[in-house]
């Protein structure tokens, strides 16, 4: 049998065919890991314990579907996540952080978050007034509201004024928040505001006169609680009368549970509680975080999201839930100036209103 004969061409042809097909496959193994790492993308949020049925039920998958991506979301308490951020700052795993307004200032302050832009986040040109936070350091996702819960068998007609916790015929039926939590400010600032007749901006600042006017509840009060909870049962039981300033989402859980509850909107206005969202400033994947801050404020996710929280949408496009106020007033707060004295305030408290 006659051996092929091989030449300097043919060497040639098979060193040129040898070193194509290991350029190609190179290339494949290095095109490879990209793909895996794309289709591997990994965002990991920080945020409250109660946030996390809706992060994963309507948000996560929404931005999973889009980018090609895996959420994970840490929760814990809006304190725990600013300590996670100093904690790691030169080597952020965060990349998104919900949190309260008031805790966002502190985050401010030391650096921790990134301003967001409508370059990074187009959705943020369509947000409502008040709910973009010293030049987009944070924006407001939701607007949970503040409003009076009351027992609709033990109150036959709904309250209709925050004045009417003030009411002698309610003595000792009228269950508060402490100052402790942030939906007891509602109260203080309202005090200020029925007290005073100053515009809301103005009043919420005449501290003296929200606590002189305050006191004068006292007769009425039941308890004044730290544990939410607390509250509720109390107010199911019939021995409250109503809550003022109760979370909406709270007291529409406990009526659509079955509970013996409502929530009525004050024709003063209504207070929007804090939720804010901010991008961690060194976090990871830094484009797919500000992707996820543009879908949870797109009007398709703040439908759902909305209604899934009976809370009002802060994308100005986004519908109202059927049966959430509108044509209401929703008062503002000044989170840097509760800041800056909310210490304080927690002590007058603790002293004047004391049972």
């Amino acid at each position: 049998m006659t051996k092929p004969r091989i030449t300097a061409r043919t060497a040639a042809g098979f060193n040129r065919r040898a070193l194509l097909a290991a350029a190609g496959a190179a290339t494949a193994a290095l095109a490879a890991p990209r793909i895996l790492r794309a289709q591997g993308k990994e965002l990991v949020i920080g945020g409250a314990a109660s946030h996390k049925n809706f992060v994963e039920t309507i948000i996560g998958p929404a931005v999973e579907k889009k980018f090609n991506c895996k959420i994970v979301f840490e929760g814990s308490r809006s304190l725990v996540n600013l300590e996670k951020m100093q904690k790691n700052k030169d080597k952020q795993y965060l990349s998104v952080v919900m949190m309260d307004d008031p805790v966002m200032i502190p985050a401010v302050a030391e650096g921790l978050l990134d301003p967001i832009t409508t370059a990074k986040v187009p959705n943020m040109a369509a947000l409502k007034p008040g709910t973009v936070h010293m030049d987009g350091m944070w924006v407001n996702y939701l607007q949970p509201w503040l409003g009076i819960a009351y027992n609709p068998k033990a109150m036959k007609t709904a309250p209709t004024s925050w004045a009417d916790a003030y009411d002698p015929k309610y003595k000792g039926r009228v269950i508060l928040p402490s100052l402790q939590n942030t939906e007891g400010l509602a109260n203080l600032f309202m005090a200020a505001f029925l007290a005073t007749g100053k515009p809301m901006p103005e009043a919420q600042k005449d501290i003296d006169a929200a606590f002189k006017k305050l006191v004068t509840i006292k007769p009425n009060l039941l308890t004044a609680y730290t544990q939410m909870p607390q509250a509720y049962n109390l107010l199911e039981q019939g021995e409250g009368f109503m809550i003022s300033s109760a979370i909406s989402q709270v007291a529409m859980e406990r009526k659509v549970g079955g509970a013996p509850v409502d929530i009525a909107v004050p024709k003063e206005g209504i207070f929007a509680m804090p939720s804010g969202v901010a991008l961690v400033k060194g976090g990871p994947q830094p484009e797919l975080a500000a992707g996820y801050i543009n879908e949870m404020i797109g009007p398709e996710v703040q439908a759902k999201l909305s209604t899934a929280t009976y809370s009002l949408p802060t994308n100005k496009d986004t519908p109202v839930p059927p049966g959430a106020p509108t044509g209401v007033t929703i008062h503002g707060i000044d989170w840097k100036f509760v800041a800056d004295n909310r210490a304080d305030w927690v002590k007058r408290w603790d002293r004047d209103m004391s049972m």
